[in-house]
């Protein structure tokens, strides 16, 4: 079976509207890809966030006219369709895997491995190895501040240890960790699609014994603020206890936010990972965590960074 591509512009377009257009014309399958290089993480619950300048592709079978479905789109979104799309065959393949192509073995550290499942261990017989493919929950190692957080943990004597991981995404930290000595993980995540992801993750490396996967409740919409977003930051529940390593690949705001509750989370002498920062977001968060911990590094990757600090006893 053969097929053709129509890529387009998103521009101004709804892609709730652009997307039912294009299954109403038959459309195979539906891509919104980033046209330059911006990054979209931890999206709330139920918000779909695109990028600024979104590009949309379509996939078809080649037996579906192309310039009848490009008259129909026309029709139903506006002719800007027409004047700025491009049609183009595309050879099958097998759709299914043809998404991890390119997608490599990395080495975080000294010994710390996250390889695709199909992909051949390394030959280093001192590698620890995580096996992971790319889902639709954040966290693969290819981010830099996933990467900087796993080098970090690749440093550290997990050995016998407790971890926390909030904002879990696909359960990389977490199951990494694990993978390093730690006796246990708790992973915590607002988004239901990441809870899924890290226990089935946790279950292809055979750790799903040692993580505990809960979910984080979500102000209602009637504790929102004027600007929709919660007046408190969701926060650990009370059930979870003081880890030896608390980490998180959040966002800035939320970290600020987030400050005493997972402070508390650190036992003293503890370590504290928070990533998911652009340079220019460090000082700010540091300053919200520096009076807790007596040591506090910026580490830093292109232009993003983790902060990496010790709580004091």
């Amino acid at each position: 079976m053969t097929f053709y591509e129509i890529e387009f512009p998103l521009a101004a377009l709804s892609s709730d509207a652009v997307e039912a257009a294009l299954l109403e014309v038959g459309a195979s399958s539906i891509t919104f890809v980033d046209r330059g290089d911006e990054p979209v993480l931890e999206p709330m619950p139920g918000e779909v966030r695109l990028w600024s300048d979104t590009l949309v592709r379509a996939l078809f079978q080649e037996s579906s006219d192309a310039a009848l479905n490009l008259d129909r789109l026309a029709t139903a979104l506006g002719p800007h369709v027409t004047q700025t799309a491009r049609v183009r065959a595309v050879e099958d393949q097998v759709w299914e895997r043809a998404w991890l192509i390119g997608w490599k073995s990395l080495r975080f550290g000294r010994r710390l491995w996250v390889c695709p499942r199909a992909a051949e261990a390394p030959e280093d017989p001192q590698a620890v190895v995580v096996r992971l493919d790319p889902g639709l929950a954040f966290g693969t190692g290819t981010h830099p501040t996933t990467a900087l957080c796993l080098q970090i943990l690749d440093s550290l004597a997990l050995e016998g240890r407790t971890l926390i991981d909030y904002g879990c995404g696909s359960g990389i930290l977490g199951i990494a960790a694990l993978k390093l000595g730690a006796a246990h993980v708790t992973a915590v995540d607002l988004d239901p699609q990441a809870l899924l992801a890290t226990r089935d993750n946790a279950i292809r490396n055979g750790v799903s014994a040692s993580i505990d996967v809960q979910g984080v409740d979500v102000p209602a919409a009637d504790d929102r603020g004027a600007d929709g977003q919660g007046v408190d930051a969701p926060g650990i529940d009370g059930g979870l206890r003081p880890a030896y390593c608390v980490m998180a690949n959040i966002l800035a705001g939320p970290l600020i936010e987030l400050a005493p509750k997972l402070t508390a989370a650190c036992e003293p002498g503890g370590y504290l990972l928070l990533s998911g920062l652009l340079k220019t977001q460090a000082y700010a968060v540091k300053a919200a965590y520096a009076a807790a911990f007596d040591r506090v590094q910026v580490v830093e990757r292109d232009d993003w960074c983790c902060i990496y600090a010790r709580r004091g006893a």
